[in-house]
């Protein structure tokens, strides 16, 4: 294949993945947009493969490396629960972090494969280029799995705090960028090349431990952004014009939903690219301790009575719905709700769950109309006419302790103001903490009914009392 119609299938590819991320911009064009991705990926990875110069012998590694890799990957998707989404694909940013290393790597010994040097005379463009996609990658690499540990409860996800952290990654980034400058100068040594891969994989580790529960999905976002800078930095170095397309479009995407995920949470973005935020203690506050702890339970009768007389309900799915897999007997239960002439609508906070989108996806595969779904900003003001708020498992971003009390690991996060509706209806198993560890004051409002339980039974207990 000509090196023309290379350049013309990866500029065609490139178009594709632009209408991918135009298209998952919003629910209803979400699947024509994976649709335009994967056809994209195709032509990309056949332009790939097609180009002139690839030599036989090594398509017999490819092929096995799609095998392996494809039958990992296809029983993955089919044998993952929808709640544990959000650590896999942590697991996929750590992936393409650890990618960008070996590909590095590759090119460093064999750089005559990728006409960018003799060993030991590489281009000096070329060693800038592999050492900053190295030194991304690496770090996407070790960040992801500390993502992946917290996400998947192998590890605490509160944050990890010691003296001198901050003052640590500092001084950690500066010698990974004195490495970059001796590694340049002195023609690609291997010692300093891998000697730059472990200190960026610290600095990944050192920048995740101090972030807490509330903050990952903004984390997984940012992952996200670092595998996509990764894969542009290493398709410098290899001239490989789709990955620098995809690389860029994947790192600018991350970015900026990064950058509004921040904004709706009152985060600083200078804070999340140095793994800054997230370090207050969290914990019960003077505020949730103090005052009448009464607490006021009921059961589905009870919930079923006070909404089938209701005008308004608005539900707030969170991770609790996810863990539950509550979705489908939320959206019956919306039904018979809508039949009796409520207006049932749908709140969603952009960090609720674990990653972004998480409760737009379960409600999409629920079938709950797009038309009945509003982001906070567009919602929240419509609490204080609504007769009754069901919570289903969203703590954190319910919490009024993000709104008064400072010492809070939630304070200054925008919050669902369900408190404002009449009833506040509020399942949960139990009266622990959320995923931030900070207990929710909300519980023990007057107007608050605590309904204890697994959700999706609790659920469809409600809709058997609906039908009487």
């Amino acid at each position: 294949m000509s090196s023309n119609l290379t350049s013309l299938l990866y500029l065609i590819a490139a178009v594709l993945f632009i209408l991918a991320l135009r298209g998952l911009s919003s629910p209803v064009t979400s699947r024509r947009g994976n649709q335009y991705g994967m056809i994209g990926m195709a032509i990309a990875v056949a332009a790939t493969l097609g180009r002139h110069g690839m030599l036989a012998e090594g398509y017999i590694w490819i092929v096995a490396g799609i095998l392996v890799g494809g039958a990992a990957g296809a029983y993955v998707a089919r044998s993952i629960a929808m709640t544990a989404l959000p650590q896999l694909v942590a697991a996929f940013h750590s992936l393409v972090g650890l990618a960008a290393v070996f590909v590095a790597a590759g090119a460093l010994n064999a750089p005559a494969a990728f006409n960018i040097g003799l060993p030991h005379h590489i281009h000096t463009q070329s060693l800038i280029e592999m050492s900053v996609g190295l030194a991304i990658g690496a770090i996407t690499f070790s960040g992801s799995l500390i993502a992946f540990a917290k996400l998947q409860a192998l590890m605490k996800g509160t944050p990890i705090l010691f003296r001198f952290q901050h003052q640590l990654n500092l001084v950690l980034g500066l010698v990974i960028l004195a490495l970059i400058v001796v590694f340049v100068a002195q023609g690609g040594p291997q010692t300093v090349f891998w000697v730059i891969a472990v200190l960026a994989m610290a600095l990944g580790f050192l920048l995740i431990i101090p972030i807490g529960g509330a903050d990952m999905p903004v984390v997984v976002s940012m992952l996200n952004s670092y595998s996509g800078w990764a894969a542009c930095g290493i398709g410098f170095t290899i001239q490989n014009l789709a990955l620098i397309i995809t690389g860029a479009l994947v790192g600018a995407s991350g970015a900026i939903l990064s950058y509004v995920m921040c904004k709706g949470m009152n985060r600083s973005i200078f804070n999340v690219l140095l793994g800054g935020f997230g370090t207050d203690s969290g914990g019960v506050s003077g505020a949730a301790a103090g005052g009448d702890r009464t607490v006021k339970s009921g059961n589905a009768e009870d919930a079923a009575f006070i909404m089938k007389n209701a005008s308004k309900v608005i539900i707030v799915p969170g991770y609790g719905m996810a863990v539950a897999q509550a979705q489908h007997a939320v959206r019956e239960m919306a039904d018979h709700l809508k039949a009796e002439g409520v207006d049932v609508r749908y709140a969603i906070h952009p960090v609720a769950g674990r990653m972004p989108g998480h409760m737009n996806v379960l409600l999409a595969e629920a079938n709950v109309p797009y038309d009945d779904v509003f982001e906070l900003e567009q919602i929240n003001n419509e609490f204080s006419t609504a007769d009754v708020a069901y919570v289903i498992g969203a703590n954190d971003v319910t919490n009024p302790a993000a709104k008064t009390d400072t010492g809070s690991a939630i304070y200054g996060m925008p919050i669902l103001d369900v408190e404002k509706a009449r009833t506040v209806l509020f399942i949960k198993r139990s009266m622990a903490s959320g995923y931030a560890g900070v207990d929710n004051e909300l519980f023990f409002r007057p107007n608050t009914m605590m309904l204890f339980g697994d959700a999706k039974k609790m659920t469809e207990e409600v809709v058997q009392s609906l039908d009487h």
